[in-house]
C-alpha cells in the first residue's frame, strides 16, 4: 500500500543503521529502492545515548526560539523532507519519555506490581535513565475496556485497569530551555490480550466527547473509545483513562495559566491512538483556549488568537489510523498536530481499515465513494522509516528500532514499488504469537 499523497513524507533507509546492527559483512538485500536489513538481532535502545549527546548550547538556544514551528506550528513545512536536526532530536526525546513507560512496566507474574508501574511517580524516571531529563511526573494513568469478551477468563475479584502511562511537566530550568512550561503525556503500546482485542477491533463509533455537540459524524475506533472511555463502575472505583487525563490536564493549565505552555503527548502502537483521541478531546473540549481571552480579543486575526492557546501536538511512532475522515478534518480545524513515525513495513500502521482507508475514498481521482464516511483515515504529516528483520519480524514495530534508525538517518527518497504487507503482516502476528 502506497503511502497517502496528500501527506508530506521523508524517508530513511535501514542501509543507515548503526553497523552493530547488521550481519557478518553488513550483509542487506537491495529491494528496489529501499535496502531490507537481514540482521540476525536489532540494536537495543539506551537513554543514555540519547541524552548525553543531542543537548548543547546552541541546540538550546534555537529550540526557545523556534519551538512552536518545531511543535507543528506550520504543519513543519521544511522540516521534514530532509528531516531537520532540531526536529529529529525532538522527536527522539519524546520517543525515550515512551520508551519509559516499557522499561517501568511491571510484566512479572509473580510481583505484587503485576501489569503496573514498578516505580513510584519520584522515582520512576530515574529508575529508567530519565532522571536528568529535566521533568517530573504528577500522574499516573490506567486504562481498562468494557468490551463483554475480555472478561472470560479473568478473575472477577481483582480490577482490570493497567498502568498505561503518565503525566509529567517541565521544570523551571527545562522550560528556560524549551521556551515553554510542557506538559507531557506518554503511552505505552500494547502489551495485554485485552489490549490485542481492543486494537483488533475494526467498528467505527461516533466519538461523541463533546456533551455540547456530538459531531455524531466524527467517528473512531471502537476499541480505542473503549480503552479511552471505560470505568470499572463502584466495584473498585478506577475512572476512565479520559477522566484521570482531563481532571490532571485541567489542573495543571490553570496551575501555570500565566505562562506560555504546550501540551505534549507520546505513545507507540495503542499508545499512539490514546495520544491522538486525548489531544481532539482536549482541543474540542476548548481546555488548550487561553482562559483570559476576552471578546475584544475577537477583533485579532485568527491568527493571533490561535497563537494565545496552548499549542496540541502528537509524536506518534508506529501509530494505527484512529477515525475516519470527519475524524482528520475536525482535528485540522481545531488545530491539533501529529506527527507520525511510521516504518513501512510495519502492519500495524495499516490498520485497521486495510481496504477501507484514505486511498480508496475517492473512485478515479474524481468521485467519492458512497462509503468514505466509513473509511479509515491517517491524521497528520508523515517521516517514513524503511527496516525489516528475516528472523525477528516483530522487530518491524518495535520502537527502540525506530529510535535507533532515527538516530542514524540519512535522508532517502521514496519511489513506488510493492510491498508485500500482508505477508509481512502474517510474520508479523506469528512472531507476536510465540
Amino acid at each position: 500500500m502506497l503511502p497517502n499523497p496528500n501527506m508530506k513524507i521523508s524517508t530513511f533507509s535501514s542501509e543507515f543503521l548503526p553497523k552493530s546492527c547488521l550481519v557478518k559483512g553488513n550483509e542487506v538485500k537491495l529491494a528496489t529502492s529501499r535496502l531490507i536489513l537481514l540482521a540476525s538481532t536489532m540494536p537495543t535502545f539506551s537513554h543514555s545515548n540519547i541524552s548525553s549527546n543531542i543537548i548543547n548550547t546552541t541546540t538550546n538556544n534555537k529550540l526557545a526560539t523556534m519551538w512552536r514551528e518545531i511543535q507543528g506550528s506550520r504543519n513543519w513545512e521544511n522540516l521534514v523532507n530532509p528531516l531537520d536536526t532540531l526536529l529529529q532530536e525532538e522527536i527522539i526525546r519524546y520517543g525515550e519519555f515512551v520508551v519509559a513507560c516499557y522499561d517501568a512496566f511491571d510484566l512479572d507474574p509473580n510481583s505484587k506490581r503485576y501489569l503496573n508501574c514498578k516505580y513510584g511517580k519520584n522515582s520512576m524516571l530515574s529508575e529508567v535513565g530519565l532522571g536528568k531529563s529535566g521533568y517530573q511526573i504528577t500522574k499516573y494513568i490506567y486504562a481498562t475496556t468494557n468490551i463483554n469478551v475480555l472478561s472470560i477468563g479473568q478473575n472477577s475479584s481483582s480490577s482490570s485497569g493497567r498502568w498505561i502511562g503518565y503525566v509529567a511537566i517541565s521544570s523551571d530550568e527545562e522550560t528556560k530551555r524549551l521556551g515553554r512550561r510542557d506538559v507531557l503525556i506518554a503511552f505505552r503500546g500494547t502489551v495485554t490480550n485485552p489490549e490485542w482485542i481492543a486494537n483488533l477491533m475494526s467498528t467505527l463509533s461516533p466519538a461523541r466527547l463533546d456533551p455540547s455537540n456530538l459531531r455524531p459524524e466524527v467517528k473512531v475506533e471502537a476499541g480505542f473509545l473503549s480503552l479511552y472511555t471505560s470505568n470499572e463502575g463502584e466495584k473498585f472505583g478506577l475512572t476512565s483513562c479520559r477522566e484521570q487525563l482531563l481532571s490532571e490536564i485541567r489542573r495543571v493549565i490553570n496551575m501555570y495559566k500565566n505562562e506560555e505552555m504546550s501540551i505534549t503527548i507520546g505513545g507507540h502502537s495503542m499508545g499512539s491512538a490514546l495520544a491522538l483521541l486525548l489531544a481532539y478531546d482536549i482541543a474540542e473540549l476548548g481546555l488548550n483556549k487561553n482562559a483570559t481571552t476576552t471578546r475584544c480579543d475577537q477583533l485579532y486575526e485568527s491568527s493571533v488568537l490561535e497563537s494565545n492557546n496552548v499549542s496540541i501536538t502528537v509524536f506518534s511512532f508506529g501509530g494505527p489510523r484512529v477515525g475516519n475522515s470527519s475524524f482528520k478534518e475536525r482535528c485540522e480545524e481545531l488545530g491539533v498536530k501529529v506527527l507520525r513515525i511510521v516504518n513501512v513495513n510495519d502492519p500495524i500502521t495499516k490498520l485497521p481499515g486495510v481496504l477501507l482507508n484514505e486511498n480508496f475514498r475517492v473512485f478515479g481521482g474524481r468521485y467519492e465513494v458512497p462509503w468514505s464516511c466509513s473509511c479509515y483515515t491517517h491524521v497528520g504529516v508523515e517521516i517514513l522509516l524503511d527496516f525489516f528483520n528475516m528472523q525477528n519480524p516483530s522487530c518491524v514495530h518495535d520502537l527502540g528500532t525506530y529510535l535507533n534508525l532515527l538516530k542514524g538517518h540519512h535522508h532517502k527518497s521514496l519511489q513506488e514499488e510493492d510491498i508485500d504487507f500482508f505477508n509481512i503482516a502474517n510474520e508479523f502476528f506469528l512472531s507476536m504469537l510465540y
